[in-house]
């Protein structure tokens, strides 16, 4: 049988919620993002944002008012959120991203509308499809289907919400600024000096230090693509 719960004192440590407290917290439903960089958006609601208390106020807020995530409106408590994804409250006319911070746990910053319109996502993997298009496989579950593929593995992508048009390609090459999502030094945001085939090469306040490849998502060219990540450079 699958459970609906997790232990608190074993969920991820990306999630930046107290270890003591209640026995069990809210499991995510399978979904878009991977369990250690997405949180269930009940516990995003109460842990991070604090507009609940508890699960039955975030039920009630969910059944009540309006809550989208990437420009689409939610009613299920256990979809994941993850990295990068949006959360809006248009009733107050409120927007937050999901980020990391510097101890690699997830968080929310706070958006203005016209950022809130547009995301983040990296391409996982591709693969060719009938008539010669490509099929682009993103971090957070979306897939996208080009005519020409200039894509690798490793990029990210500027994305229009809810339409998902890319706006920008963003390259995993040699001085692309990248955010570091796992590791040591997981939350921070630097140049990347050189990149191999597992294993990159960082430069962050006069530091160079080699981290994995998949830790590297990036976030933007001479500078950071969007406001909200210049909160956590």
């Amino acid at each position: 049988m699958v459970k609906n719960h997790l232990k608190r004192i074993a969920v991820p440590r990306s999630w930046n919620i107290a270890r003591k407290g209640t026995t069990f917290v809210t499991k995510p439903n399978p979904g878009a993002h991977s369990l250690e960089h997405s949180m269930p958006l009940s516990l995003v609601l109460r842990e991070i944002l604090k507009v609940a208390r508890t699960a039955k106020e975030v039920k009630r807020l969910i059944k009540t008012k309006d809550i989208f995530v990437d420009k689409r409106k939610r009613s299920d408590e256990r979809i994941p959120v993850g990295l990068m994804d949006v959360i809006e409250f248009p009733q107050i006319e409120e927007c937050h991203r999901i980020l990391i911070d510097s101890k690699g746990r997830l968080m929310a910053v706070k958006v203005n509308a016209k950022e809130a319109g547009m995301k983040l996502s990296r391409v996982e993997s591709k693969s060719l499809l009938k008539g010669g298009k490509t099929q682009l496989n993103l971090s957070d579950g979306r897939n996208i289907i080009v005519d020409k593929d200039a894509y690798a593995v490793g990029d990210t992508l500027q994305l229009s919400l809810p339409d998902q048009k890319i706006q920008d390609h963003l390259k995993s090459e040699k001085g692309a600024l990248v955010l570091l999502i796992g590791g040591k030094h997981a939350g921070t945001i630097a140049k990347m000096e050189e990149l191999n085939q597992n294993k990159i090469i960082i430069k962050a306040k006069n530091q160079k230090f080699e981290t994995l490849k998949r830790y590297a998502f990036i976030v933007g060219k001479d500078k950071p693509a969007f406001d909200s990540l210049k909160q956590i450079a």
